[in-house]
């Protein structure tokens, strides 16, 4: 999955200290990919008042059973990016990536798929038909200003640590939960965890208290810190906790994500993270004109097979700074 629109907006994301302990919902937006192919995900990051959640800065949930049901095919032809990590996670179904490094890999449930795009990378995501239709999370993690240029590369990752205690598991999937660490590499402090919480369990999960968290239901029905939440909104917990206390009656299934507050300023567009407005046009510019020096060709694609870059908006860039209300604070 990636962030397909023909129209994408185009924001500065401004940081912000840790705002404390919060409890604060945010929609999920159901957001077509590739306009007239008529595939849907729901959307829970960025969000106008909160565009990062510590470095996370992008949460697709794919395949979700309330997203719009079309007959298109969800494969996603070659397409780039820069400035960050994509974190590929599929519960349902299997998904052939490819990219412009030279991997061709299935990516399975169970399995963590981490591309880093570094200076740039081009990929393609496709669905097999052999399999169910694929549900799971795709998210992105941005790069810190010192490590934009890293070679890109690719990483999958099939023995990941696990948390359990009574009533709880929880695969880490990057950074460190529980005494657990994850071998995927984080270029920020930053922690991602898949959790299962059994019917009628209360659990409590040491967390970073340096770090802001942020939970998303998948399925099921869980109280987190106090707050019931269900399947669809993202429901941002601030900074400062030290432990996260959950329980379900009925069983659920979670995501979490957390990091230290990120202190950088953020360009996103389209499938671009960059610093400024000048990283975007440049990027775009390498990507419309075939420079295959920044986005090789991707092995078994011909290279007419691509998605083209939406045209830059005429407008300057706007600061997206975080709104967390004071009424939300614990």
């Amino acid at each position: 999955m990636s962030d397909l629109d023909p129209r994408p907006d185009e924001a500065l994301c401004t940081p912000a200290p840790g705002p404390g302990p919060v409890t604060e919902f945010f929609p999920a937006r159901e957001v077509p990919l590739g306009g007239v192919r008529g595939v849907y995900v729901e959307r829970v990051l960025p969000q106008r008042d909160l565009p990062t959640v510590g470095a996370w800065c992008f949460l697709d949930h794919f395949g979700a059973p309330t997203v719009t049901r079309t007959e298109a095919p969800s494969n996603i032809d070659p397409h780039p990016h820069i400035g960050l990590q994509t974190v590929t996670w599929p519960f349902v179904g299997r998904i052939r990536h490819r990219d412009s490094v030279g991997s061709d890999v299935e990516i399975e449930p169970g399995q963590l798929n981490l591309m880093t795009s570094g200076r740039g990378i081009a990929h393609s995501e496709y669905h097999a038909t052999d399999a169910p239709a694929s549900e799971g999370l795709q998210l992105w993690i941005a790069l810190p200003a010192h490590s934009t240029g890293v070679a890109p590369h690719f990483e999958q990752h099939r023995d990941l640590p696990v948390h359990e205690a009574p009533g709880v598991r929880a695969i880490v999937l990057i950074g460190t939960l529980a005494g657990r660490t994850s071998p995927a590499k984080a270029y920020t402090p930053i922690v991602g965890a898949d959790i299962r919480i059994e019917p009628g369990a209360e659990v409590t999960l040491p967390v970073d208290p340096s770090f802001e968290h942020a939970v998303l239901v998948v399925e099921g029905e869980v109280t987190v810190a106090e707050a019931p939440v269900k399947p669809g909104p993202l429901l941002y917990l601030g900074s400062g906790r030290t432990e996260l206390r959950l329980s379900s009656a009925t069983g659920a299934h979670l995501a979490l994500i957390g990091g230290e507050p990120f202190e950088e300023e953020l360009v996103m567009w389209w499938n671009f993270v960059g610093r400024g407005h000048e990283d975007i046009v440049a990027a775009r510019a390498a990507w419309e004109n075939r420079d295959t020096a920044r986005f090789p060709d991707i092995a078994g694609h011909p290279p007419e097979q691509r998605i083209p870059a939406p045209p830059m908006p005429p407008l300057n860039l706007k600061p997206r700074k975080r709104r967390i209300g004071d009424a939300a604070r614990d």
